[in-house]
């Protein structure tokens, strides 16, 4: 055969390892293939070959090595043609692509170096969506596993607050989460730690940086932004995007995709994580200009960069996903439990009971199972085989958790002082495991006792062992606990509920017209979709084209239909009932109104209320108060019997003598104290409370918290513009021009140039009232707000300036501008009709003194539910107030119409006043419930609420208000209709009725339950002689009964059922 020589091109050709790694191979395949030549920065190799070049590629791909095309060396005066080699990468299976990389990874030496490197380097398992700096005030969201009952949520609780960095933690037993702010953002390692030394599994989930409370209100802040809702940098919205890149297979592929996206030369484009291969996710942050640029173009310039690359965005999973992850998991290894348990429980049952007591004596069956074997009945030592797989196998779950918890608590390096270990320890996982440890110990030593004793008498071994309270015992814990964690995760499920209604695909219109079916996560603001009649919008936006009827129901509550028309808002969870339309895209996925809802009930779900805080510190001692008590029982039992106090019938044991027969009380008072109970009474209704809420259009962001606030309000605080009038555009209703000099289209040109840039409603009225005549607006020159009061500045009209003041009766004193009788009259006539009168006052240069020149009455209609409602507050016994910046006539007009008593009308308050008017009500009010003060609720809606929104007990702010009153809120109400307000007290009152029920249940509960299983009973005989007293298997269901009760209690509120749930 002839010899060639081929020039390879090998994309992965990294370094002299590959180089000999070919060499080596092509020397085994034969003597007549050799390298003659190899360039590393062109990536080739010259081969003399005898066998076909598809052969030598073959060879080299074997290798781990792509192979992309095959040059043949061409003898002189001949052409050289390029031979592709490699075959399309998209085409090729993806488990030969993983395997080729795996291969060259063992032969580059390069690429393991690579690895070595990004192995030691950390992977962040978390988001932090703010990271501008580790000063301030951070809220650290983690998942926790392991937890239980309210005995570990106490502990997690009181060891993250003595951290002298932490302000506050809120750890939640149904979602298994914990939210932790600190000051820095350096801690979260720290945290981990913390939670991991107490015998739980943790992980950070989330870090944000939380706004300081100036931003928030926006008193040292210009640019102001909705916190939950899309990150706004300069006017501009941001998108966070991460990115999971499959198919990189070498160390060089990480840089092709940095360059990719760089090339696309996007000013704002910025990346925050780097793809490696052990973490193939890229983060990106950039401003989204659809359809120009958009996140699919990120994606494109991806797969573009290699034809083995695929893309994807990912999603961290969210603490619900992790926590119905964590019990489906426990529900899992819960199951396997009670199926074992169940199969070993028949037999049990078979021939512990029915043989041993209800069979007659003189059946063959029960003679030849009570024969002696070694001094034991042959049913005890099948007993003994049947507990045995059930203890080490089935009641493990509590035996591991009481392990961890005592070695925890006992490790050298504990921080524990030495005397609070013995009074404040362990969990209802101890106390179970205790409960079937003594049973199936002592059963042990009974059993080698009697066959120590090798009796040889058959027939008349009787049952002293407790290996069938084993298992049943633990059979019916194991139930119980499955039904509790179900119970749990239906508790819980506002937040998936809402998830659902997010639709997961979207009809996208191209530029040509066509339509394109896309996940939701690829669309971006300024995309147009299309949304078919009985479909949901993917994400919130405006109409461009077509009518459409929505039901809002999801988000509001409302169940009326909404029309909707061009330019209409529309949104996410939604669904259309009218005629298909098109709407462009205002808000990317993850920042709609939807996930801004979902984003608050989470939250909300979160924040703990001040019972539970009462409930921990009661079930931390729990524990330890229960081992106290089994042991006095046993003791006192014991000494009675050994005294010979007791009468020797009531030993119903052949065996064991007292000590054993003591030994059943204590026993079921271990099983039978539930402190589950009492933890779940207020998580799981205040859990099913805050899904409730959001159904009927309420947002809790302050959680359990401010439930109990607002079960218990003395005042409500009313804003008046937009909270008890209708807001929106108020008009122009009255004018007066009384200027000698200035013509009217001139003074309202000027007032209207100066308006034209405030946002305040007012503002827009006069603009509006211009308008309506065509008047045309001058150009400002300089302008001026006096907080509170109006504005100040000059106005070029018709080549002359005139300077004016516009604004209210204040700012005209400030100013001494003279109004006459006549002025004053209308003014109050006006006021006295509850209308707002602005003042201008004009002066043609500084020399001259401002004359009163206009009067405006600008009417803002009371809203026509307002009346009802704040009837039916006091009738609840709920004082009424209202707080306003209007003059003292126009308020006491509007409290007139309200029935509103005048001495709790407080008018004329700056915005920067209303947060001590809050105050001021919450030292002077007395309680008329006894408590040291009164408990105030501020409902607002604008931007001069938030910090009274703030102080009040209780913020509740109206959905349609702004962004910042809403942050600062405890509440909103999604429908501008104050009967949500009624709404939300019947809910929180009927909630916090719910958990003292509860509460109360839970404690009669152990009160009772616990003297029944001591035995305090025991001396009563029932009419067949036999004594009452609790065994431990029906103490184990009793127990079991409790915490599903609570647990069942809790959701009955969503039942609707007169007296039990909740009718809104």
């Amino acid at each position: 055969m002839h010899s060639h020589s081929t020039i390879f091109l090998i994309s992965n050709l990294h370094c002299p390892s590959c180089v000999g790694n070919i060499e080596a191979a092509l020397a085994q395949s034969g003597p007549s293939a050799s390298m003659l030549s190899h360039s590393i920065i062109n990536h080739t190799v010259t081969i003399r070959h005898e066998a076909p070049s598809t052969a030598i590629a073959e060879i080299l791909e074997d290798l781990g090595y792509e192979v992309d095309s095959a040059i043949p060396e061409a003898a002189e005066g001949q052409t050289r043609f390029i031979q592709p080699i490699r075959q399309s990468q998209k085409h090729v299976d993806p488990s030969v692509r993983l395997n080729r990389a795996d291969k060259h990874r063992q032969n580059c030496r390069q690429c393991q170096e690579e690895d070595e490197k990004a192995t030691a380097e950390p992977v962040q398992n978390f988001v932090v969506t703010d990271t501008s700096g580790s000063h301030g005030l951070y809220e650290i969201s983690l998942s926790v596993e392991g937890m239980t009952c309210s005995s570990c949520v106490g502990a997690i609780s009181k060891a993250l607050e003595k951290t002298p960095w932490v302000a506050n933690a809120d750890v939640n037993l149904l979602s298994a989460s914990a939210t932790v702010r600190t000051h820095g953002s350096n801690h979260t390692d720290e945290l981990v730690e913390i939670i991991k030394d107490l015998g739980y599994d943790a992980s950070v989930q989330e870090t944000r940086l939380l706004p300081s409370q100036k931003d928030t209100y926006g008193e040292e802040s210009s640019s102001i932004s909705n916190s939950s809702g899309p990150e706004v940098v300069d006017k501009k919205p941001t998108r966070h995007v991460d990115i999971l890149i499959d198919g990189m297979y070498c160390h060089h592929c990480p840089s092709k995709v940095i360059d990719a996206v760089s090339n696309l030369k996007q000013e704002n484009l910025k990346i925050t994580q780097r793809p490696s291969l052990q973490n193939p996710v890229l983060r990106v942050t950039y401003h989204p200009s659809g359809p120009d640029f958009t996140v699919r173009s990120i994606l494109a310039a991806i797969s573009e960069a290699d034809a083995t690359f695929s893309t994807k965005i990912t999603h961290p999973p969210t603490l619900e996903e992790r926590a119905r992850r964590m019990h489906a998991r426990e529900q899992r290894r819960l199951l396997l439990r009670i199926l074992l348990a169940g199969i070993v429980a028949i037999p049990t049952l078979i021939i512990g009971i029915i043989y041993m007591d209800l069979v007659s004596s003189k059946n063959s069956g029960r003679q030849y199972l009570m024969g002696s074997l070694h001094g034991v009945s042959r049913a005890e030592w099948a007993m003994f085989i049947l507990a045995t797989p059930v203890y080490f196998l089935c009641a493990d779950l509590f035996h591991r958790r009481a392990l961890k918890e005592l070695r925890t608590l006992w490790r050298p390096k504990s921080k524990v002082p030495l005397l609070r270990r013995f009074y404040r320890f362990g969990s209802m996982s101890m106390l179970l495991s205790f409960g079937t440890t003594i049973a199936y110990i002592s059963s042990i030593a009974e059993l080698a006792i009697a066959a120590a004793q090798n009796s040889s008498e058959a027939g008349n071994i009787t049952s002293y062992t407790y290996f069938d309270s084993v298992v049943f015992l633990t059979f019916f814990l194991l139930i119980g606990r499955s039904i509790e964690s179900f119970s749990k995760t239906k508790s819980g499920d506002a937040v998936a509920a809402l998830g659902r209604l997010r639709p997961t695909e979207a009809l996208l219109i191209l530029a040509d017209g066509t339509e394109n079916k896309v996940d939701v996560d690829l669309l971006d603001i300024g995309d147009t979709v299309l949304v078919p009649r009985g479909a949901s919008p993917p994400c919130d936006g405006t109409i461009t084209s077509g009518n459409g009827v929505f039901d809002e129901s999801s988000l509001t509550g409302e169940s009326k239909p909404v029309s909707k028309t061009i330019g209409d808002e529309v949104f996410s969870g939604t669904i259309n009932n009218g005629d298909a339309l098109k709407i462009r895209i205002t808000g990317a996925a993850d920042s709609s109104m939807l996930d801004q809802i979902i984003a608050a009930v989470r939250d909300g779900q979160t924040k703990r209320a001040p019972v539970e805080r009462i409930v921990d510190s009661l079930t931390a001692y729990f524990v330890p108060a229960v081992t106290l008590i089994a042991i006095i029982t046993w003791i006192v039992w014991l000494s009675l019997g050994q005294s010979g106090a007791l009468p020797i019938s009531w030993r119903d044991l052949s065996y064991g003598g007292w000590p054993y027969w003591s030994l059943q009380f204590a026993i079921a008072v271990f099983v039978i104290a539930c402190p589950c109970g009492i933890g779940l009474a207020a998580p799981t209704a205040l859990m099913v409370g805050g899904g409730l809420a959001a159904k009927h259009g309420i947002l809790v962001k302050g959680g359990g918290e401010a439930f109990q606030e607002a079960s218990q309000l003395d005042c409500v605080v009313f804003d008046k513009t937009g909270t008890l009038t209708v807001g929106g555009e108020p008009k122009v209703t009255d004018s007066v021009f009384s200027s000698p000099t200035e013509p009217e289209e001139k003074i309202l040109s000027a007032v209207m140039a100066l308006e034209s840039g405030s946002s305040h409603p007012i503002a827009k009225a006069l603009v509006g009232y211009g308008k309506e005549r065509q008047i045309s607006a001058g150009h400002v020159q300089a302008s001026e707000e006096v907080p509170g009061k109006g504005m100040k500045g000059s106005v070029l009209i018709q080549d002359s300036t005139l300077q004016l003041l516009v604004g209210n009766e204040a700012l005209m004193t400030d100013f001494a501008v003279a109004l006459t009788s006549d002025h004053t009259e209308t003014a109050n006539s006006w006021s006295r009709q509850a209308k707002s009168v602005v003042y201008v006052a004009v002066r043609s240069n500084e020399a001259t003194s401002y004359v009163l020149a206009a009067l405006f009455s600008i009417s803002d209609p009371i809203r026509p539910e307002a009346g009802s409602v704040i009837r039916s507050l006091q009738s609840l016994g709920i004082a009424t107030y209202l707080l306003t910046g209007d003059n003292a006539l126009t308020a006491a007009a509007v409290g007139k119409e309200l029935l509103i008593p005048n001495e709790n009308i407080i008018a004329g308050v700056l915005p920067s006043e209303k947060a001590a008017k809050i105050r001021s009500l919450q030292s002077t009010i007395a309680s008329p419930r006894g408590r040291p003060r009164a408990t105030i609720a501020m409902i607002g809606d604008g931007i001069n609420d938030s910090p009274a929104l703030a102080t009040a007990d209780v913020g509740i702010a109206i959905g349609s208000g702004s962004d910042v009153a809403i942050s600062a809120a405890h509440f909103v109400l999604i429908r501008s209709d104050l009967n949500n307000l009624l709404t939300l007290i019947r809910l929180s009152r009927k909630v916090f009725s719910r958990v003292r029920f509860n509460f109360f249940w839970a404690l009669i509960y152990n009160l009772v339950a616990l003297p029944i299983a001591a035995g305090c009973l025991y001396p009563i005989t029932t009419k067949s002689g036999s004594h009452v007293r609790l065994d431990p298997v029906w103490a184990a269901l009793a127990m079991a009964a409790s915490s599903i009760s609570v647990v069942s209690s809790s959701l009955a509120l969503r039942s609707g059922i007169p007296g039990l749930g909740f009718r809104g």
